[in-house]
């Protein structure tokens, strides 16, 4: 398995939830607006400051989540 190095916990951004590269934008977020039936584009529209390998690596982080896998991250 690959590090993760696009997503990040900090306590004093968003409240230590895992986040995209320090953003304030969550992983919850991303994977929220992908199970909605948002595209990739539409959520870089959204959040022009993203890449699609935000994308792909907050799908993989909770991927491994819902496995109940601990993945190394980060810190901010």
């Amino acid at each position: 398995m690959q590090n993760l190095t696009r997503i990040t916990r900090n306590p004093e951004v968003m409240g230590g939830k895992p986040c995209i590269r320090g953003m304030r934008v969550t992983v919850g977020t991303i994977v929220g607006l992908m199970a909605s039936g948002h595209s990739n584009s539409e959520i870089l529209k959204a959040y022009p400051y993203l890449e699609e390998a935000d994308i792909y690596e907050a799908l993989a982080y909770a991927a491994w989540r819902a496995e109940e896998i601990e993945v190394p991250l980060t810190s901010a």
